[in-house]
């Protein structure tokens, strides 16, 4: 059984039991994922980020939401990066089960303490005549979409960009979606 603590709580966390979004939408158990342990984290696809944070623990074998920590994404044009308060909400009673785990979790205690968030290394960036409204794309598609731009990130121990996110790309998935291709949409 997976626990893991709720914002809902009134900021006190609470352990419950999280299903993935896609077997909670079609009501099919779904088997969770033990991650892998690394022990050479420079051999992982993408950018080393000041805190090594494992999506494929939280959203993989955790089963956190993506909405959860980047709970703008539905009302925003930008996805937004977690506030530290809510990496610290969890692992302020969550220490971690290995010394490598650990330390990460101190750095987020550290930021936390020191009121200085992490310096996150960008992983999926547009040009700035670009606009990829977010909000609009998840309100459309659903909150378990975002895999249809940043791939399966709930398998990957360090994200890494798997899209183009070039022009021919995005429309190509309009095409695909039967969305409009006005030029509007994108570059306002």
């Amino acid at each position: 059984m997976t626990k893991r603590c709720g914002r809902f709580a009134a900021g006190i966390a609470v352990g419950v039991v999280m299903a993935s979004p896609v077997a909670a939408q079609n009501g099919q158990p779904q088997q969770a994922q033990t991650a892998r342990v690394i022990s050479d984290t420079g051999r992982l696809k993408g950018p080393r980020q000041p805190i090594f944070f494992r999506h494929d623990v939280h959203a993989g074998q955790d089963r956190i939401p993506c909405m959860y920590c980047h709970s703008s994404v539905a009302v925003s044009s930008e996805p937004g990066i977690p506030a530290v308060q809510t990496c610290f909400g969890c692992h302020q009673l969550i220490s971690g089960s290995t010394p490598s785990h650990q330390a990460e979790i101190k750095k987020v205690q550290q930021a936390w303490i020191g009121k200085q968030p992490p310096q996150w290394i960008r992983v999926h960036a547009l040009p700035g005549f670009v606009r990829f409204p977010h909000m609009r794309h998840i309100k459309l598609l659903g909150p378990q979409s975002c895999a249809t731009c940043h791939g399966q990130v709930e398998r990957m121990p360090q994200v890494y960009q798997v899209s183009t996110l070039k022009m021919g790309w995005c429309v190509s998935c309009h095409v695909q979606r039967g969305v409009s291709r006005d030029c509007t949409l994108c570059h306002y």
